[in-house]
C-alpha cells in the first residue's frame, strides 16, 4: 500500500512542467508501467498548455492547448521547438525542426522521435512565437507585440501636451549635454521623477547654477528615450531597443519604476544569444529576479551547454562573487537525486 502511494506521489511530481519566460520544461523521473504520460497544465501566453508522451517503438510527443473557452475563440498559432533528452551532465539532446502551426487538440501535432531515451527524461519546448488565429483566417496577431506605446486613452491628452513640452522645448529651462549631443527639459518634470534630479536643483550644486546637466554616459538618442519615459510619451519599440541604457540610467538616477520595467522587460526573452550579458547586468545592477532567471535558465534548463565557448570567456572576466554564485548553484541543480 505504501510503494503505490509513493508511486501516486512520484507520477504527479513527474507532472509538473516548469516554465521560465518562453521556455518550457518537462522532468519525467521514470515511465514505469505506464505508456503514456501527460503533463500538468503550464501557462505561456494567455494559454494554458499541455505536453504528452506516448512510448512505443518511437516516442510520441504532443504539444496542445488546454480544452476551454479561451482556447477555443482565441485558438493560437505557434513557432516552437522541442528537444528531448536524457538527465545528465553529458545529455545530448535530440532537436525538433521549427514548427509553426495552429493548435486546438491534441490531434494538431505529434513529433515522432527514436525512443532510445532511458531513464530520466528532460522536454523542453521554447515558444517562438504565439499568435491569436482570427476566427475568419488570414494572418494571426502576436501576443508579443514589438510595437505599441506605454500609455492608456484616459490620459493620451494630457501626454499629448507633454510629448509637446519636451518636443517644442516649451518654457525648458534646464540643458541636458549628452555623449552626441544637447537636448532640452525641465526642472520640474525630472525632480518630480527623480529624488536624484530634484537633490541637483535644491542644493547649491554647479547644475542649479548652471541649469545644465551632464550626462556624457548615454547617447542623445538613448537619453530621448529616457526624457520620453519620464514626460509619459515613450514608444514600446524605443523601450526596447534602449532597455540597457535606460537600466543604467535608473540605476544612476533611482528612478525605480523604470528600472522595475526593464528588469521585468529583461525577464521576458532571455535566450541563449543574451543571456550572458543579462546576467551580467543582473550582478552589476543587483537585479535579483533576473539573475534568478538567468541562472535557472543556464542550470535548470541545461543551456549552459549551448553556449560552451561563451561561456568560458564569461569566465575570464566575470566577478569572483557572480562565479561562486554559479559554481553554487551548480551544486544545487546537480546535486545527487
Amino acid at each position: 500500500m505504501v510503494v503505490g502511494k509513493v508511486a501516486d506521489l512520484r507520477e504527479m511530481s513527474d507532472s509538473k512542467v516548469e516554465t521560465i519566460s518562453r521556455l518550457a520544461q518537462w522532468r519525467i523521473e521514470s515511465f514505469g508501467p505506464c505508456s503514456y504520460r501527460r503533463s500538468d497544465p503550464f501557462k505561456v501566453g494567455i494559454w494554458n498548455w499541455h505536453l504528452s508522451i506516448e512510448k512505443n517503438r518511437y516516442l510520441y510527443i504532443r504539444l496542445f492547448p488546454e480544452p476551454c473557452r479561451i482556447s477555443k475563440e482565441q485558438s493560437p498559432t505557434a513557432r516552437f521547438v522541442l528537444r528531448v533528452s536524457n538527465v545528465g551532465a553529458n545529455r545530448r539532446p535530440y532537436i525538433s525542426p521549427i514548427h509553426e502551426r495552429q493548435l486546438r487538440t491534441s490531434d494538431d501535432f505529434v513529433w515522432p522521435v527514436d525512443s532510445t531515451f532511458h531513464g530520466r527524461i528532460i522536454i523542453d519546448v521554447e515558444f517562438l512565437d504565439l499568435k491569436i488565429s482570427p476566427l475568419n483566417g488570414g494572418e494571426g496577431c502576436s501576443i508579443w507585440p514589438t510595437e505599441g506605446t506605454m500609455q492608456t486613452l484616459s490620459t493620451q491628452s494630457t501626454l499629448r501636451c507633454l510629448s509637446r513640452m519636451l518636443d517644442e522645448a516649451i518654457h525648458a529651462d534646464v540643458t541636458i549635454n549628452t555623449a552626441d549631443g544637447t537636448l532640452r527639459a525641465h526642472k520640474a518634470v525630472l525632480s518630480a521623477s527623480s529624488a536624484v534630479f530634484q537633490s541637483m536643483f535644491l542644493h547649491d550644486l554647479k547644475e542649479k547654477e548652471s541649469s545644465t546637466i551632464e550626462i556624457e554616459d548615454m547617447t542623445l538618442e538613448s537619453c530621448m528615450a529616457l526624457l520620453s519615459y519620464l514626460y509619459g510619451t515613450i514608444k514600446q519599440v524605443d523601450f526596447w531597443k534602449h532597455r540597457l541604457a535606460l537600466l543604467g540610467a535608473a540605476n544612476k538616477y533611482d528612478i525605480t519604476d523604470l528600472k522595475d520595467s526593464c528588469e521585468e522587460s529583461l525577464l521576458e526573452d532571455i535566450n541563449s544569444g543574451n543571456v550572458l550579458e543579462r546576467l551580467q547586468e543582473a550582478w552589476l545592477y543587483q537585479l535579483n529576479k533576473l539573475k534568478k532567471g538567468c541562472l535557472m535558465y543556464l542550470f535548470d534548463f541545461g543551456k549552459i551547454y549551448d553556449i560552451r565557448d561563451e561561456i568560458n570567456n564569461f569566465f575570464r572576466h566575470a566577478d569572483r562573487e557572480l562565479m561562486l554564485e554559479m559554481f553554487q548553484e551548480v551544486l544545487t541543480v546537480w546535486k545527487p537525486a
